[in-house]
């Protein structure tokens, strides 16, 4: 369930960071709320998550979530560049996350 719980608190932070580029640095009302409500749940979530998983991998993952899922939303939301080399890196934080997963076996 803490997995479960981790991947919520993941998407949540790939919604917050969305929100907070359209705020504007907090200029414009409702996405700078929608921010601050995502950015709590994700927190909250992210914490209950750590109660029963190790703080490095539960932080590592949350993280990566959200890394790659912003990095996707830009690309198909706000047209950034998909440029092969930002693909390659993103691929390597998706890597890393398999990694810290499968390390949760090995213990």
């Amino acid at each position: 369930m803490a997995w479960f719980i981790l991947l919520i608190a993941g998407l949540l932070e790939i919604v917050w960071a969305y929100f907070m580029k359209q705020s504007h640095g907090f200029t414009r009302l409702t996405p700078s709320i929608v921010t601050i409500i995502t950015m709590l749940a994700s927190f909250g979530l992210l914490s209950i998550a750590m109660k029963t998983l190790p703080l490095g991998t539960a932080y590592a993952v949350w993280t990566g979530i959200g890394a790659i899922g912003a990095f996707a939303v830009g690309i198909m939301v706000l047209g950034e560049s998909m440029h092969p080399v930002r693909v390659a890196a993103a691929l390597l934080i998706v890597a890393g996350l398999g990694l810290m997963k499968y390390s949760e076996s090995l213990s």
